[in-house]
């Protein structure tokens, strides 16, 4: 079983056609159809969704606690923008967990290639941040801008962080689902006190979608990003909401210190998952952002 703190800590192991996303978190079993469709991955395969028809790219990477139906609430935002791309990772919504060992990144590259896609702008959250600032380093080719609300591989976490996750392990240790649900529900670094709308979404996302937490992580290590911060040369933009935990806020720090063209944003009164909190001001920020840097 998958830990649920591994997904938020970004897995401390390490991180053309509009469719709409109405009906997509009221099934979420892996393999049910829906809007989107599969590409063969090493050993298994990924459920992807693409919308829009401008010339530029963005791919849309999902935190470690939901699967991409997160996006829901500015995927219409972005479909109007952009071609944009969203997709399940491994283990997560539509898309089968893996059964051995596999490179994060490496799913990235097929599924571009698949849509053959050879520059994108990257928005990655949380772990999803983590992956997406590894894929900036293994393909800086195909990168053209890096959003990022993130963690990043080779830095630390607090004892605090680590023992907030023994919240949610507990439940899961015991088959006991809607127990950890509960604890994320109530877990006011995901989602701000207040956000009482953003949290009931998470609650139906996670009761539909209850593989998000218990899949087995089989994701593979990979070189620690944080001493190569360095070498990434794309315009990146930071955002963090203020209420989410200091590990978070320590680390966007590293990295907003570490990519020579980076800056932050914190946006107010929201947490970790702040398109879900506030979707509008999200989508705004990182639009505004992508299309000066274009």
């Amino acid at each position: 079983m998958r830990s649920i703190a591994d997904g938020l800590c970004g897995a401390i192991l390490t991180g053309a056609l509009c469719l709409g996303a109405a009906g997509y978190a009221q099934t979420g079993k892996s393999g049910d159809a829906g809007p989107g469709s599969f590409v063969s991955v090493a050993g298994s395969k990924i459920y992807y969704e693409e919308c829009g028809s401008s010339p530029q790219t963005v791919v849309l990477l999902h935190d470690g606690v939901l699967h991409s139906a997160a996006w829901d609430e500015v995927w219409p935002e972005f479909c109007k923008h952009f071609h944009a791309i969203r997709y399940d990772r491994r283990g997560y919504g539509r898309s089968p967990a893996a059964t051995e060992g596999y490179i994060a990144t490496d799913d990235l590259t097929i599924l571009l290639r698949h849509l053959r896609v050879s520059h994108a702008a990257v928005l990655g959250s949380s772990h999803g941040g983590e992956i997406s600032i590894n894929f900036t380093l293994d393909h800086p080719e195909m990168v053209q801008q890096l959003v990022l609300g993130a963690v990043v591989g080779g830095m630390p976490y607090s004892e605090h962080f680590l023992e907030r996750g023994s919240a949610f392990d507990k439940p899961l240790e015991k088959g006991d689902v809607p127990g950890a649900i509960a604890a994320a529900v109530k877990d006011r670094f995901l989602i701000a006190p207040g956000n009482d709308a953003a949290s009931k979404r998470m609650a139906d996302l996670l009761a539909a979608n209850p593989q998000d937490l218990t899949h087995a992580n089989f994701e593979l290590p990979v070189k620690p990003a944080l001493p190569r911060l360095g070498e990434i040369r794309v315009p990146t933009l930071l955002v963090t909401g203020d209420a989410d935990i200091p590990d978070v806020h320590a680390h966007a720090g590293a990295i907003e210190a570490g990519i020579p063209r980076a800056r932050r944003v914190v946006l107010k009164d929201v947490g970790h998952l702040m398109y879900l909190e506030k979707p509008k001001e999200f989508s705004a920020v990182v639009i505004d952002f992508l299309e000066r840097n274009e």
